[in-house]
């Protein structure tokens, strides 16, 4: 059977049809613009008839006859009077108009009863800490009035509390650490867990703030930050905890955040740094990050006491002195780093006293990062042999003169294998991962402001630079780049920061000395010059 054509109508009229539906529609609405007026007057009028009606059928029927009669009072009244029908049109319009206008709903002004219910409980759950019983007007007593106490209050989309600001007596002992610890767990408990929360404690006017901090953002890689030399980005925390931002790549786009700066050198408070925290919580990933930041302006030796190889990325790299993960190179390079700083010590002190600028070899920083140096020292105890710790002394004592900077990072449950001069010079400290309110006091010397939750992504922890304040710290995504565990993005990111190849010793032409003799042998070439050799101290 052959196929019969379409309609015209139906073939090419589609186009006509959609002009033709939108002129229709463009007429409508133009007709409603224009006579707009007139339908808010009519539904106006319709109104006040419907409100007439109720009106009428609510009158008990021995008061119909004299609402009658009044009506008709003032019907006559308006007709006898001058103008009077004019009048009683205008204001009938006016009415009308007044009367079928578009309403919106106002909105809700106050808690819900959900949300009431929330902030009574609370209430009633801080009773037993607020209020004595000497107190003869009590701010807080069961079955009291919670909007007295609560005079700032905000919700999140799931009616959760997302800020909140507590009233109490003056006589309650804010200045006590284990008071204001009470009140925060109790806060804490029943305004939602696994959130975290930041207390503001406002002693001079009997005022706590609670606010619920947002998470820190975790999509952040390494890269090439903007930062002055001596300055290193340990990670990034809230835009309220410091005064500055950096401006960072993320993929294609570009933003500012705040970073959590530690500053390194001759000037620094806090010339070293100890990490703590628990296996996988990203501190190994911290001190590589610290590397790539630190390879830019200076030298790194680095001693790896687990012996994963998680830092393989940078053998052989421009900058980097040694890799050592046995007990002798170890022991063989931080004694170096020993002599290295007194060294720098010495030939500082004959150029001051000559008047001289200090060498230029004794400006170029130097960095000492330690991973795990706990197991090193199990495996001296067990060698007989010195724990590496030991030779860390000298560089921790006089490092900041030397331009010399030691990071350590161990496991929090080692942290008492360490000694104590690692112990008393790291005076800025970084916690990783999960850890109880106990530890972070420890580790930190004083507790956060903030709840710790019990589930965090790796290199999310606090840190606290000497007697500053305690930062919720995110670190940079450093992976190891040669692990196959690492995204395609990632590796690339870090790949980019690695410094250039070093050229070895032996592929270096060897320039013999005028007037030498020719021998059969040639002469030995070391095959990796990795750093000066070390200047013995002198008496």
């Amino acid at each position: 059977m052959a196929r019969r054509p379409l309609p015209r109508i139906l073939s090419n009229g589609t186009a006509s049809i959609a002009r033709s539906r939108e002129l229709a529609r463009s007429a409508a609405d133009s007709a409603t613009d224009v006579l707009h007026p007139l339908i808010t007057m009519t539904r106006g009028l319709r109104r006040l008839a419907a409100a007439g009606r109720r009106k009428w059928a609510g009158t008990p029927k021995d008061k119909r006859g004299p609402l009658l009669f009044l009506v008709a009072s003032v019907v006559l009244v308006l007709a006898l009077v001058p103008y009077g029908p004019m009048l009683a049109l205008i204001s009938l319009m006016a009415a009308a108009g007044w009367t079928g206008r578009e309403r919106t709903a106002p909105a809700p002004s106050g808690p819900d009863e959900a949300q009431t219910q929330r902030l009574q409980s609370l209430y009633e759950a801080l009773v037993p800490y607020f209020s004595v019983p000497e107190d003869p007007a009590p701010l807080y007593a069961h079955g009291g009035a919670w909007d007295k106490a609560f005079t700032t209050y905000e919700f999140d989309e799931t009616g959760r509390i997302s800020q909140l600001v507590v009233q109490y007596p003056a006589y309650f002992t804010d200045g006590e650490a284990e008071s204001r610890a009470r009140i925060e767990q109790l806060l804490h408990a029943k305004s939602g867990r696994g959130r975290e929360y930041h207390f503001a404690w406002d002693e001079e006017g009997n005022e706590l703030t609670v606010t619920v901090l947002p998470a820190l953002p975790t999509d952040i890689a390494a890269q090439r930050f903007v930062t002055a030399p001596g300055e290193t980005v340990l990670g990034f925390t809230d835009e309220t905890g410091v005064q500055r931002t950096l401006p960072v790549t993320d993929g294609e786009e570009r933003r500012d955040v705040p970073p959590v700066v530690w500053r390194t050198g001759v000037r620094s408070t806090e010339p070293h740094l100890l990490i703590a925290g628990r296996p996988g919580t990203g501190m190994t990933t911290l001190l590589r990050s610290i590397a790539l930041q630190a390879l830019q302006y200076g030298d790194v030796l680095i001693v790896e006491g687990s012996g994963a190889g998680d830092y393989a990325c940078l053998t052989g790299r421009e900058g980097v002195l040694a890799i050592e993960c046995g007990l002798a190179g170890a022991l063989a390079s931080l004694e170096w780093a020993a002599h290295e700083t007194e060294r720098r010590l010495i030939a500082a002190n004959r150029a001051r006293q000559a008047g001289h600028p200090p060498p230029e070899d004794t400006k170029r920083p130097l960095w000492v990062l330690l991973d795990r140096p706990s197991a090193l020292g199990h495996l001296a105890a067990a060698d007989g042999r010195n724990d590496p710790q030991s030779l860390l002394h000298v560089p921790l004592r006089h490092g900041r003169a030397a331009n010399v900077t030691v990071a350590v990072a161990d496991q929090l449950d080692c942290l008492d294998f360490l000694s104590d001069a690692v112990r008393q010079h790291t005076r800025a400290r970084v916690v990783l991962g999960p850890a109880t309110p106990d530890q972070l006091e420890e580790v930190l010397g004083t507790p956060p402001h903030t709840t710790p939750t019990a589930e965090v992504p790796p290199g999310r922890g606090y840190a606290r630079l000497g007697t500053g304040p305690v930062h919720r710290l995110q670190v940079p995504a450093t992976p190891d780049p040669y692990d196959d565990a690492t995204s395609e993005s990632h590796r690339r990111a870090v790949l980019e920061l690695l410094p250039e190849y070093s050229t070895p010793a032996d592929t270096l032409p060897v320039e013999e000395p005028e007037g030498a003799e020719e021998t059969d042998e040639a002469e030995e070439v070391p095959r990796e010059v990795t750093a000066a050799q070390p200047v013995p101290a002198e008496s």
